[in-house]
């Protein structure tokens, strides 16, 4: 036997002799030639081994095409059977028998064909039973494991059909991919402008039990929380306190007794350097001298030239003026007044009578007289003010900055509240403005990227020209200030993180600095800007903020030489942007960014 092309098995053909050997044992009208029991038996042997060779192997994780053998021998057949090929359909009757050849039955796989796993066709002359695998002579076609394994497909096949998962699948399929039909949807009807209003009691409606409408009162504005201040004289009353208060009269009681008292008409002079460090290391900064004496950032601060009394004003961002009594060791210490409606950007006790306390903000100068307890506007104007100094030593006249550019002289004798001479400088702004200490009728104005000197006496409205030039600031400069005895030194802070003093003993047109110190100079927006002052009591040491760390507060010379650096990691944590240092004794006051101070002292 061999096995063809397209998988069947064929018979091998019998030689002419044997042929006719056959013919000649078969008796006429014979369908099938005998065999022998001894050639039968042989050949159903072979037959029943063909069927376990053809029988396909289990592969884990594979499954095999079933190939099995449709067409078998016809059990006890002559020899005629012995030349028919195996095919998949039915045996067709020898080719002398005569009888015609019976049409081949369609093949009708089981329902389970598509999902058994099997991918050989099905026998066409069986049905899955036992009783179709049984040959003509009885012997089984297939083996017990076939039968047994036809079984279980057939009745796990007719199992899975009485569930019916194909249509509940293709059931679902249709409701999840059915499209939704649109639908115009009505329009809301508009409500009728002669709606029925809603029932409200009595109360509601302002009408008393009588019928009677009540009068209607006035809407109410919303409450700021700090009420803008007028225009005019105003009272010196703390915050939420009254008139009569006992405290406020305690504070401003001492006020004006520590300003009756004159100072001692010490002359001004230079220690020498040793000296003057001796003096910076025995200041020190205990707790009872730190104290929040007003609510937001300080702008400005001034120090009274009291020698017995520490008496501190602090102006910060929202307009308040608070003085602080540190003598006072008691929460009363300190009062908060507010005599403005924007940010305090200078202040200073006037040097002819300390009773009197000036304040600038952006749209008023105001003076505090602590004798008739009142804040009097001295200039008000619609423009922006960022600073001012004394003209004259007996303060009646003072030079104002204006954020423009400007600069106006005011004379506080005179009625009104309005200046003596606007003057155009020529600056994009003005952020500070100083009086020399000697010749009064000069002034140095620090603007954007200009330090310019002028002379008063020849100001105009339009066309100034500076009498000297401190050039070398490539960026903004937040300051500019003269030594305070000669006037002979002059220090700038400039954006470009450089602190740089200038020689101003001769002036000349262009002044180049004597002298540069590398400062870190950013302190961003919710710091104020660093302003460099002199020490009152030393000509050529000055005071300036830091952003180092541990905070602190230092001192340099006029060469740049670093002296001193006022510390505590106990009590002061903070940038001290805005410092003060007392004319006389040896007392250091630094303001920071939420309103407390901060007193070194001997």
């Amino acid at each position: 036997m061999a096995l063809s092309q397209a998988g069947t098995v064929e018979a091998e053909e019998p030689s002419p002799r044997s042929r006719q050997r056959m013919q000649e044992r078969t008796p006429p009208g014979s369908a099938e030639p005998r065999l022998s029991p001894e050639r039968a038996e042989r050949r159903a042997t072979a037959a029943r081994q063909l069927r376990v060779l053809l029988t396909p192997i289990a592969v884990a994780g594979r499954r095999l095409p079933q190939k099995r053998l449709l067409g078998a021998y016809a059990g006890g057949g002559g020899g005629a059977a012995a030349g028919k090929r195996l095919c998949a359909g039915p045996p067709s009757p020898p080719a002398d028998s005569g009888a015609r050849p019976s049409p081949p039955k369609p093949a009708s796989p089981p329902a389970a064909e598509a999902g058994n796993g099997l991918e050989g066709p099905w026998d066409a002359d069986s049905d899955g039973s036992d009783a179709g695998d049984a040959a003509p002579d009885g012997s089984s076609q297939l083996s017990a494991y076939e039968r047994k394994r036809l079984k279980n497909i057939t009745e796990n096949a007719k199992f899975f059909a009485s569930l019916k998962l194909h249509e509940s699948a293709a059931r679902l399929h249709k409701i999840a991919t059915k499209v939704p039909s649109h639908v115009t949807k009505r329009a809301k009807p508009k409500k009728a402008e002669d709606e029925t209003v809603r029932r409200r009691s009595m109360r509601l409606q302002r009408v008393e039990p009588s019928g009677v409408p009540m009068p209607e009162i006035p809407a109410q504005p919303e409450a700021e929380e700090y009420p803008r201040v007028p225009a005019g004289p105003l009272s010196m009353v703390p915050e939420n306190q009254m008139e009569d208060n006992k405290l406020t009269e305690e504070i401003l009681t001492t006020w004006t007794r520590i300003s009756e008292m004159k100072p001692n008409d010490t002359e001004k002079h230079t220690w020498d350097v040793e000296r003057y460090r001796a003096s910076l290391n025995s200041m020190t900064l205990s707790e009872d001298n730190v104290k929040k004496v007003v609510k937001n950032r300080i702008y400005s601060m001034a120090i009274h030239p009291s020698e017995s009394t520490i008496f501190v004003a602090a102006g910060d961002k929202l307009g308040q003026i608070g003085l602080w009594n540190v003598n006072c060791k008691t929460e009363e210490g300190a009062h908060v007044f507010i005599p403005h409606n924007y940010p305090v950007s200078c202040m200073y006790f006037s040097p002819f009578n300390p009773a009197h306390l000036l304040s600038l903000s952006y749209d008023s100068l105001r003076c505090g007289d602590v004798t008739r307890a009142v804040f009097d506007e001295i200039c008000r104007s619609e423009e922006s003010f960022s600073s001012f100094d004394f003209l004259e030593d007996n303060a009646s006249t003072v030079i104002v900055g204006h954020w423009d550019g400007n600069v106006t002289v005011v004379d506080r004798r005179t009625p009104g509240t309005s200046s003596e001479l606007s003057a155009n400088i020529g600056f994009k702004r003005t952020r500070t403005v100083h009086v020399h200490p000697v010749n009064k009728q000069y002034f140095i104005a620090a603007g954007s990227v200009d330090v310019c000197i002028y002379d008063v006496r020849y100001l105009k409205s339009n066309g100034n020209k500076p009498v000297s030039s401190l050039d070398g600031h490539p960026k903004s400069v937040a300051s500019a200030y003269f030594s305070p005895v000669t006037g002979n030194r002059v220090v700038t802070v400039c954006a470009d993180d450089k602190l740089r003093t200038y020689d101003t003993s001769c002036l000349s047109s262009t002044v180049a600095a004597l002298s540069t110190v590398r400062h870190n100079n950013n302190t961003g927006r919710w710091l104020t800007r660093f302003r460099a002052i002199w020490d009152p009591k030393q000509e050529d040491c000055f005071v300036v903020g830091s952003m180092a760390r541990p905070r602190q507060i230092e001192v340099f010379q006029d060469t740049g030489k670093l002296l001193h650096s006022f510390y505590n990691v106990d009590y002061l944590g903070s940038v001290c942007s805005i410092n003060v240092v007392h004319p006389t004794k040896n007392i250091l006051v630094g303001g920071n960014s939420s309103g407390r101070l901060h007193v070194f002292k001997e």
